[in-house]
């Protein structure tokens, strides 16, 4: 299996399934000498660990990161840094009635049509459980990127949407709910939602938007390794995600040039940002904004039909421990995901000069 690294310069590799032993990676080209704040990489661990609140899967695991390499006397030694998570609460029975059959809009069947093989517990390598050991990376990142500052959100869940300009809102509230919506009173309704939804036995999509801000001018390359497409490169290969649309995104389409055009002030800054901080590829100094789409959880816990291996059709129902709406858990991850970009950007940009 290859494409289990993430990077240039800024490298994660990861390893693992959702019902091993443990998930874990190496982090390669990871600067010497920064003071890591260990309980901070635990802590953005724990906004995307199961079991945090009834909105989400009731899978029980401490999510505790252990490091192997790579760290001395809470600095970075630059040499690689290797980590794992254990998993301690697998339930691989609850998954035993899909083993001869595919789960709709799964990575399931495919899976099992490349590989000739396929971990059924939970997904086993394609499970979402991997992104974990993306977090802890980015984690590492963000703390690399001490003065960038990267704030996601949930802007929508469903059709309900956050018809709010990040300006308008305090992202510091992002936390104050388990949705992870930083309007509160937005962020009640989407939980009763997704309860509902829960309730049904259902699944359903969101949308979540990150900010990152104090992005120096001048990361990424005009042609081929542009910022805003290694960004959307990132968002894409996250579990789950359908869309990703930066600055104006799709809404750009119905303007005119003379309305979208971004007029400077006379220190470089721009009246407005539908660029959404990069033009041609290149960080401008102005914020950089972007929504990642995410759709409903595959995994639905009623009666369906598909297919099994010989192709008949059966009739199934899901079982076990799943997010009804996975975008909450998911804001770490996007979080985690653009600070790995950046870092490896950050340090392309310094090998340049």
């Amino acid at each position: 299996m290859a494409g289990n690294t993430f990077g240039n310069l800024f490298k994660v590799a990861t390893f693992g399934e959702s019902h091993g032993i443990a998930i874990g990676g190496v982090i390669d080209g990871c600067p010497s000498g920064i003071e890591l704040d260990l309980d901070a990489i635990q802590t953005e661990l724990n906004r995307r660990k199961p079991g945090q609140s009834k909105i989400v899967t009731q899978r029980k695991e401490p999510d505790t990161v252990e490091f192997f390499s790579g760290i001395f006397e809470g600095k970075t030694t630059g040499t690689p840094i290797g980590f794992a998570i254990r998993n301690t609460n697998q339930k691989s029975h609850d998954y035993s009635h899909i083993k001869d059959s595919y789960r709709p809009s799964h990575a399931d069947y495919v899976y099992d049509k490349k590989y000739g093989f396929r971990d059924y517990r939970g997904g086993g390598r394609s499970s979402a459980r991997e992104t974990a050991s993306r977090v802890v990376a980015g984690a590492i990142a963000k703390q690399f990127l001490s003065n960038i500052k990267i704030n996601a959100f949930v802007s929508q869940v469903g059709e309900l949407k956050l018809n709010k300009n990040y300006t308008e809102l305090n992202l510091a509230d992002t936390e104050l709910n388990p949705v992870r919506c930083p309007d509160q009173e937005m962020a009640a309704k989407m939980e009763s939602y997704i309860k509902e939804i829960k309730k049904e036995g259902d699944t359903i999509g969101g949308v979540i938007t990150c900010v990152i801000q104090n992005v120096p001018i001048g990361l990424g390359e005009p042609a081929f390794d542009k910022l805003h497409a290694e960004l959307g490169k990132a968002m894409l290969s996250i579990n789950a995600v359908k869309g990703f649309e930066y600055g104006s995104g799709f809404n750009g389409v119905a303007m005119k040039g003379s309305a979208h055009n971004d007029q400077f002030n006379t220190d470089g800054t721009t009246k407005t940002n539908f660029s959404g901080g990069i033009q041609g590829g290149i960080s401008n100094g102005m914020d950089i904004y972007f929504n990642v789409a995410f759709k409903p959880v595959a995994t639905i816990i009623q009666p369906y039909e598909t297919i099994d291996k010989n192709g008949a059709i059966v009739k199934t129902q899901g079982k076990g421990r799943h997010d009804p709406c996975v975008v909450p858990r998911a804001v770490p991850i996007v979080e985690a995901m653009a600070a790995l970009v950046l870092a490896d950007y950050t340090l392309i940009h310094n090998s340049a000069k």
